[in-house]
């Protein structure tokens, strides 16, 4: 998603010791927004001291994180195909929130935003639910689902950012990347 908008990039894979799920732990009554922008920031926390332990060169980190929400109720990645299939059976006719939070370390100066979208899901039948999630497409998504895969033809309407509910809101990825002092 970086290349559509131009920003030259290179990956800063995790060290093989390192669990980034575990950052994802929901906190005791943790509203979405708070949960969405502390998990960035800790995959954030720990890809600049991954930077720093690789004695690599200073450069801007960025990190996103996104999660779907039904009121305050957090729908991350699902365990299982049963886990995946309630999700969807519960956002399945209702409109429903998707938060993705991005935060640019350059520095030692932080950038973060936050992006809400809203998705209508149709209703959908038991057996439609079954095959999507059959595909294997809802496994290691937020909300057991992918927008941009075979669950889209179940969307009724999006308000917000497109990119945003794929991982990576790119307008507010620009801005704060503006507002590091990058060029793009």
């Amino acid at each position: 998603m970086l290349e559509q908008v131009g920003v030259r990039y290179e990956l800063l894979l995790l060290d093989a010791d390192e669990d980034t799920e575990a950052l994802e732990v929901m906190l005791k009554n943790e509203a979405p927004s708070a949960y969405v922008r502390r998990v960035t920031g800790l995959k954030l926390d720990a890809a600049t001291a991954r930077l720093k332990r690789r004695n690599l060169p200073s450069a801007p980190v960025l990190c996103s994180d996104t999660t779907v929400a039904l009121g305050r109720t957090i729908y991350g990645k699902p365990d299982n195909a049963v886990g995946a299939a309630k999700m969807l059976h519960e956002l399945a006719g209702v409109t429903h929130r998707v938060l993705s939070a991005v935060a640019i370390q350059c520095g030692r100066r932080r950038f973060e935003a936050l992006s809400v979208s809203r998705v209508s899901f149709d209703a959908m039948t038991a057996a439609q639910i079954r095959d999507y999630v059959a595909t294997g497409e809802p496994m290691g998504k937020a909300g057991a689902y992918a927008v941009q895969g075979r669950v889209a033809v179940h969307i009724s309407r999006i308000s917000g950012s497109y990119s945003g509910i794929m991982g990576l809101p790119l307008r507010e990825t620009a801005l704060l990347l503006r507002a590091a002092g990058l060029k793009i």
